[in-house]
């Protein structure tokens, strides 16, 4: 059963990040079927999201390099969990997903999602 803390702080979340985020996108891309072949299928969802740099103290230029960003992701209406592979459009800008937090305190509720975006080549 969902926690009414968890409900708010989610609603909480998505305020903040439709104030201050912006439009972007994760694009999924699922691999052929092994038996039948074929070609890999990009799906891309729509997210509201929020890239911001890192604090200095984190970056240490092997795990977490200048160029990532810290992505807060809104959780509400989102039809897919971010994961590591997924590539995060925002603002014309994409990012590969390197790390991913679904920031799921009580097993039910995804509070936000907060990725580490590295800059795709």
């Amino acid at each position: 059963m969902a926690n009414a803390l968890y409900t708010r702080l989610q609603e909480t979340a998505r305020r903040l990040i439709a104030k201050y985020g912006q439009a972007g996108s994760i694009k999924r891309i699922t691999p052929p079927d092994p038996v039948l072949g074929g070609d890999c299928t990009p799906a891309t969802y729509p997210a509201t999201l929020v890239p911001m740099n890192y604090d200095q103290r984190y970056i240490d230029g092997t795990v977490i390099t200048t160029a990532d960003r810290q992505i807060y992701i809104s959780s509400v209406g989102l039809a897919v969990v971010p994961q590591v592979g997924d590539i995060v459009s925002a603002g014309g800008v994409e990012y590969h997903v390197m790390n991913a937090d679904p920031q799921n305190y009580d097993g039910v509720i995804n509070v936000v999602h907060i990725v580490q975006g590295r800059l795709a080549p």
